[in-house]
């Protein structure tokens, strides 16, 4: 079968590429499990880094719908991961960008499944597509101490509002047996490598990455702001078990939100602090740089999430904050 990762190019598209083809095979539309015998990766850029014999890359805009077409092709025996999305700050200053990229774009990736699918019903069952949805779906005038997949949807940004679009389209899509959808609601990913980015989230991973550099961070939020976060680790194991999840299983609701922890500035600092006694670390510091537009979108989020369904269904659960910023060391930074 193939698998085609739309956002192939980013930092949870090329883990997600890496251990695919470590385990080899998915649940295909035949109900089996089948060998994964190419790996196709969709983005706007790519970084120069050596790739598997069995991934391709390809440039690709995911609001061309004639490129993503071209892309998916007509060959039914495929599995879809959508990841590929205009981040949170950013939408909130190019609305009509964020409508394109991520609701042009999503609904693009869904009809070129649909079509696939439709051209191969007769000898195949439903390919599944696995969608990167947010816990940005989340909000309202009042936030609630913890949202579950019960809640109600009143998203406060752009971003969480395509997102929440983009969730329904999945559902209806799988009512109507065009393909085999799931949305998988992330929590803020941590811990990021690289350069800070627009996602008014950035500070999540800023405040670990740039310590364990040596570099003081910058935080835009207050210390106690409490925010669910989880490892880039888990997100990927989630992302495959959630799209080896058998059908009935998941009923009509297709959106599952992943288990999170509970993660202040004030509680990195602690675990910063542990870490850098026990190895000999010389941290940055914190340094409070307030800025009201990124509190105002970190405001409307939700401070927790209530796991305990994707839990029943298999999902992983998030390790230890500890063990998560372990995890960043051991594969991005000097060994530990």
């Amino acid at each position: 079968m193939k698998v085609i990762i739309t956002g192939g190019g980013g930092f949870l598209g090329s883990r997600l590429c890496t251990k695919l083809v470590e385990v080899g095979k998915l649940t295909g539309p035949s109900g089996v499990a089948e060998p994964i015998e190419q790996v196709v990766l969709l983005d706007s850029t790519f970084p120069d880094l050596e790739i598997a014999p069995l991934v391709s890359r390809q440039v690709c805009d995911i609001a061309d719908r004639d490129a993503v077409f071209e892309a998916v092709g007509l060959d039914g025996n495929i599995a879809v991961f959508h990841l590929a999305s205009m981040v949170s700050g950013e939408c909130e200053l190019r609305f009509d960008d964020a409508l394109r990229v991520n609701l042009d774009g999503g609904r693009n990736v869904f009809e070129a499944v649909r079509r696939a699918a439709n051209a191969t019903r007769n000898t195949n069952g439903l390919p599944r597509l696995v969608f990167a949805s947010s816990i940005a779906c989340f909000g309202g005038d009042v936030v609630l101490d913890s949202f579950s997949d019960t809640s109600k949807q009143l998203p406060r940004t752009t971003y969480g509002m395509t997102k929440s679009i983009c969730e329904l389209f999945i559902n209806d899509y799988s009512r109507k047996r065009f393909f085999d959808g799931r949305s998988a609601r992330l929590p803020t990913v941590i811990v990021r490598p690289g350069k800070p980015n627009a996602a008014a989230s950035s500070w999540a991973s800023g405040m670990f990455r740039e310590p364990l550099s040596g570099v003081d961070c910058l935080l835009p939020v207050h210390r106690y702001q409490c925010h669910p976060m989880t490892g880039y680790r888990t997100v990927i194991d989630s992302l495959i078990a959630l799209h080896e999840i058998p059908e009935a299983k998941l009923g009509g609701d297709r959106a599952v939100g992943l288990p999170a922890l509970q993660v202040t500035p004030n509680l990195a600092s602690q675990v910063l602090g542990q870490i850098a006694a026990e190895r000999g670390l010389q941290l940055g510091k914190f340094v409070d740089a307030f800025d009201p537009r990124i509190q105002s979108i970190v405001d409307g989020w939700a401070t927790a999430i209530d796991g305990t369904r994707a839990i029943a269904l298999g999902i992983p659960q998030p390790p230890t904050l500890n063990q998560i910023v372990l995890h960043y060391l051991m594969d991005f930074c000097t060994p530990i």
